[in-house]
């Protein structure tokens, strides 16, 4: 039972344990003190909001609000950081008992003696065993712990305050009740820890109230101390409550003593901060020029398989002019900045390996190894957009040839078909004598075979109809139509020729022959006359080739043609003959002929004349085809330079991958030495350039030239250009690599000897010389440095070296973990550690707390990235400090 007034005389130096003894040795019938009791109540109801705050709520009456227990469980889990049992909310006094017991077993498991304190006074609004208990509490998790020169609790704070005010005059603390009547004591505890904040040559010793107000005032609003006392009940009371000043005072301590580890704390987290946000830059950096690379891809590969067609060769040529400009302008820049980008990721590593953070995982879609897909996926584009545009100049040439060969052959249709049916519907046999309509049955017949000559014509002219249709032509509906047209017409004419024979055949048998010669010739002539038509077209078709092969063919083929003229000539001098002898019976006859002949339109002389039109065409043909050589001559010059020109630069970009490979591996000198010569290689490798630009120059004239195909050369353009691009890569990645081992030995202080030895013994080692070991050499490596290792030693070490289980270990890697053992690196159990300590030992910390104690910009910095507390310890606007110091080190998501 805890006695009031015999805890106000001094206690004996026994130790915590005597000292808790003495305060519950008192009797409960005894009665408090009036005064004392008003500035109990006021300092423990403080004292009990100071902390009851930190929940989101507060009490007004002391023996009221902790009458259903649940305020109660819940300070002492807020002063404790423990978790009590869980309450029961009902309103029966029953509930009510329960919940108190549950504070009074939790106030008991921490070695504390409740004499004569029981659950239903408390839930009854005893006041004096309400106080009673809270000073327990109050001495077990505020006073108890307190420990000065061996010297614990009460003494301890005692000894504490006489070394603190020491210095200063008029003060002489000796107590908990008279020594801090008149106020200094309290000024001038505060101004021993913050002078800024008190005058303390400006109090007077006469003037206590003002000397009391002065320092509750100061330590609400700087110290967060709330006013637990009121300086006219202190002034006013002969002598003050010891237990309210012990109170009052120990949350003076509790501030003070705290105040050192917090500014060690802020200035590791400021050293921590002042890294990660070093590194969150250069992340932003990296993030910022992938999603704008990308973004170009993204912008680019639509447009290269864009395979929207054109519908003449100029307009595919256009094209593939703004297919050049993008390959020699737009694109080399992004090369740059590919590179770029992987040089500025492998550096950002090297900052976290050597900071102790964890990995940089770009954000989703960005890795090295996205980009690096996206840009493949590009050059495949790329590619495949060349081979289209060269394809469908290709296409648009053999339609432009076919859709002229259409329209010449539909003309030529057209011109024959001229005047056909009205020659078929005429009824003129019916008034013609039987010499007459015999030959108007020869002449039919012979219109017959002109027919079945023309069927094949129309069959081409189909034929090229259906390939326009098939290749896309643009102008399909005009060619379909006109097909359409000339196919109607024929199945007309097939309709009215049969029609017009049956007529003649019924007449036939009322008429007498016809004369023979006339028609043999009409026979002969009708065919003879379709050859020459034929021959025609055939020495005015136009031809598209690509090599001298071709060309030899159409002349070989030509040759032939030519080879057949003088049968020809011996046909036609044949009919010229029948004609002749026409004239010679009807002369020697006395036959008066009337017009020409009945059988057929052609005549004599338009066969003379198609005969000499086609021999004047011979050598016109002779003249284009020798043309056509000439030019097939001169691309084939074209393809022997290009390809002389490809494979002088294949081969010095080949030599030059080799040599940079061995370069690597047996480079000698200081780190910077390297780097210099390096670069004074890249340099050297660039002034080839103008060799690159050479071959791109007769590349463009091949292109022009339309020249699909080197024989000459195993080498494309394209390949050239890849190769060149690797070994630029190549050369950049190489002195990217030094770079990085310079900054691992300036960061981790590594001596230019450690580095000599580093690389010697891994050359050592590296059978290979490929700049790689696999595990078998790099375990003989680690042996031979003196390390001893096992096979769960060695797994670590490897899934240190080689976190992606390639199953190879870079040199990179191997001086970074050699650097890595013996550097000694914050931890996030550290930070935690350090911001528990600004948070005063909360599970959470507020953004007042972190602007009072960390510079402004690493503080917003904390509070912009802080997820909400969701303890059931929290208050409002608590903030989760242990998850952001674990995300810092890749513990936790952030």
């Amino acid at each position: 039972m805890v006695d009031y007034h015999a805890a106000n005389n001094q206690p004996s130096a026994g130790g915590v344990q005597t000292y808790m003894e003495q305060e519950n040795d008192w009797d409960r019938d005894l009665l408090l003190d009036p005064a004392w009791e008003k500035q109990q109540r006021k300092t423990f109801t403080a004292w009990c909001n100071s902390h009851l705050r930190k929940a989101g709520t507060q009490i007004e009456n002391i023996e009221e609000d902790f009458r259903d227990g649940l305020k109660l469980m819940l300070l002492l889990e807020v002063i404790s950081g423990e978790r009590l049992a869980k309450p029961e909310r009902g309103k029966m006094r029953v509930h009510k008992i329960n919940n108190v017991n549950k504070a009074l077993d939790f106030i008991a498991s921490k070695g504390v003696k409740l004499v004569s304190i029981g659950a239903e006074e408390i839930v009854d609004g005893n006041a004096k065993m309400t106080l009673g208990m809270i000073w327990t509490i109050i001495l077990r998790f505020a006073i108890q712990d307190i420990s000065v020169e061996e010297t614990s609790a009460k003494e301890g704070l005692l000894l504490w305050c006489q070394r603190k005010t020491a210095p200063y005059k008029n003060v002489n603390v000796q107590n908990f009740h008279i020594s801090w009547k008149d106020g200094l004591a309290f000024n001038a505890l505060i101004h021993r820890h913050r002078p800024d904040l008190i005058d303390y040559d400006s109090l007077r010793k006469d003037d206590p109230v003002h000397n009391l107000n002065n320092a509750f005032e100061v330590a609400e609003k700087h110290l967060d101390i709330p006013k637990m006392l009121d300086a006219e009940d202190i002034v006013g009371t002969l002598r003050p409550d010891e237990k309210a000043i012990m109170t009052y005072v120990s949350c003076f301590y509790h501030a003070f003593s705290g105040a050192q580890k917090a500014e060690t704390a802020a200035n590791r987290i400021c050293k921590v901060l002042a890294v990660n946000q070093e590194n969150e830059q250069m992340m932003e950096d990296y993030e910022k020029l992938a999603s704008e690379l990308l973004e170009w891809i993204r912008r680019t590969i639509p447009w290269l398989e864009n395979r929207t067609q054109e519908k003449t060769v100029n307009e595919m040529q256009a094209k593939q002019e703004d297919f050049r400009d993008y390959r020699c302008v737009h694109k080399p820049p992004k090369v740059q900045e590919k590179c770029q980008l992987e040089i500025s990721f492998n550096t950002l590593q090297t900052k976290l390996r050597l900071s102790n953070r964890p990995a940089f995982m770009p954000s989703e879609g960005r890795m090295v190894s996205d980009i690096n897909g996206a840009w493949h996926t590009l050059e495949g584009a790329e590619k495949g957009y060349e081979e289209w545009i060269l394809s469908e100049i290709r296409r648009l040439e053999r339609l432009e040839h076919l859709a002229e060969k259409f329209h010449q052959k539909a003309a030529i249709h057209q011109s024959w078909t001229d005047g056909k049916e009205a020659m078929l519907t005429q009824k003129d046999y019916e008034t013609s004598t039987l010499s007459e309509v015999k030959a108007l049955l020869r002449k039919h017949e012979a219109f017959e075979s002109d027919l079945a000559a023309h069927q094949d014509r129309v069959e081409q002219i189909a034929a090229i109809a259906q390939e326009l249709n098939e290749l896309d032509y643009y102008d399909s509906a005009s060619v379909n139509a006109c097909c359409q047209k000339i196919c109607d017409q024929w199945d007309v004419l097939g309709a009215l020729t049969q029609s017009r024979k049956e007529s003649l055949e019924r007449t036939e048998k009322q008429l007498e022959s016809i004369d023979e010669l006339y028609l043999e010739y009409a026979k002969r002539a009708a065919p003879f006359n379709n050859w020459m038509e034929g021959a025609m077209e055939d020495l005015q078709d136009m031809f598209i080739v690509h090599n001298i092969e071709e060309i030899q063919g159409l002349i070989t083929a030509h040759e032939q043609f030519k080879s057949t003229l003088s049968e020809a000539n011996k046909e036609r001098e044949a009919i010229q003959a029948i004609q002749a002898e026409v004239q010679k019976i009807a002369q020697s006859n006395g036959i008066k002929l009337s017009g020409g002949n009945p059988y057929t339109t052609i005549t004599p002389e338009s066969i003379d004349s198609k005969w000499e039109k086609a021999m004047a065409m011979v050598p016109q043909r002779d003249a284009a085809l020798q043309e056509e050589l000439n030019k097939q001559n001169s691309n084939d010059s074209l393809r022997a330079t290009f390809a002389t020109q490809a494979n002088t630069v294949g081969a010095y970009i080949q030599a030059k991958m080799e040599e940079i490979g061995r370069i690597s591996i047996e480079m000698n000198g200081t780190l910077e030495d390297q780097l210099t010569s390096l670069k004074d290689y890249q340099k050297n490798i660039m002034s080839y350039m103008p060799e690159i630009n050479k071959l791109e120059g007769y590349h463009q004239l091949i292109q022009e030239a339309l020249i699909f195909d080197n024989q000459y050369t195993a080498y494309t353009m394209e390949h050239l250009r890849v190769g060149w691009e690797q070994l630029l890569t190549t050369i950049a990645r190489t002195i990217n690599e030094v770079e990085n081992q310079i900054l691992t030995r300036d960061a981790k202080g590594i001596s230019q000897e450690q580095l000599y030895e580093y690389r010697a013994s891994f050359n050592h080692f590296d059978k290979k010389r490929s700049g790689q070991m696999v595990s078998d050499d790099f375990r003989a490596l680690l042996i031979s440095t003196g390390n001893s290792l096992g096979d769960g030693e060695f797994a670590r070490i490897m899934g240190i070296v080689d976190p992606n289980g390639s199953g190879a270990v870079t040199f990179q890697a191997f001086i970074d973990f050699m650097s890595r053992e013996t550097t000694d690196t914050d931890t996030a159990d550290q930070v935690i550690a350090s911001f528990k300590i600004l948070a005063g030992d909360k599970n959470f910390i507020t953004a007042e707390e972190l602007r009072r104690e960390l510079p402004p910009d690493q503080a917003e910095y904390c509070i912009a990235r802080m997820a909400p507390y969701t303890g059931p310890d929290g208050a409002p606007g608590a903030l989760d400090y242990m998850s952001f110091s674990t995300a810092l080190y890749g513990e936790s998501d952030l």
